[in-house]
Order: C-alpha cells, then sequence, then structure tokens
C-alpha cells in the first residue's frame, strides 16, 4: 500500500519537478557532481602515476631479459620489490600531503 502511494508519488509530474527545485535536492545533486569529478580526477592523477612509475619501467625491461640463473632472477625481484616499496611509501606521502591541503 505504502510503495503503490509512493510509485504514484514519483509518477506524478508535478511532484517531481518541485522535488527536484527544493534545496535538499539541489545539494544532493550538486554534492553527487562534485564527489563524481573529484574521483574522475583522482583516478587520472592515480594512473598517470602508474604510467610514470618507474616499477612499472623495470617490469616490462625485466620481462624482456632471460635469466641465466636462479640468482639472477632472485636479484631481478628484489630490485622490483625495493622499487615498488619504495614507490608505495612516495604515494602514501604524496597522498598524505594532500589531504592535509
Amino acid at each position: 500500500m505504502i510503495t503503490r502511494m509512493l510509485y504514484q508519488l514519483l509518477n506524478n509530474l508535478h511532484v517531481v519537478e518541485k522535488l527536484a527545485e527544493s534545496r535538499p535536492i539541489r545539494r544532493a545533486a550538486q554534492l553527487t557532481a562534485y564527489a563524481i569529478t573529484k574521483a574522475q580526477i583522482a583516478g587520472r592523477d592515480a594512473s598517470q602515476r602508474v604510467l610514470r612509475s618507474q616499477t612499472l619501467r623495470q617490469v616490462r625491461d625485466e620481462a624482456g631479459k632471460l635469466p641465466d640463473d636462479m640468482g639472477e632472477v632472485s636479484r631481478r625481484l628484489r630490485k622490483v620489490r625495493e622499487t615498488f616499496v619504495h614507490e608505495v611509501k612516495e604515494g602514501w606521502k604524496e597522498g598524505s600531503r594532500q589531504i592535509k591541503k
């Protein structure tokens, strides 16, 4: 019964227009648009950082080389891990700096 009444109200053009013109609905729309825009900017920045990433370059370079022995494989993996950890730490610092702004 309640759902039927709600359905009828939401299908009434006059009610929908009144709601759309109300301050809370307009503010919710503004906040939603702001959040979507910020998420798009953050996603774009993150993808650019990944493309500039030294770890990504290293993985590409190392994938093209064939190792001679397991010691070399171990050294390469250690080097990639160290680079990855360094970049995660730098990203963490940069993120905390951006949050403080």
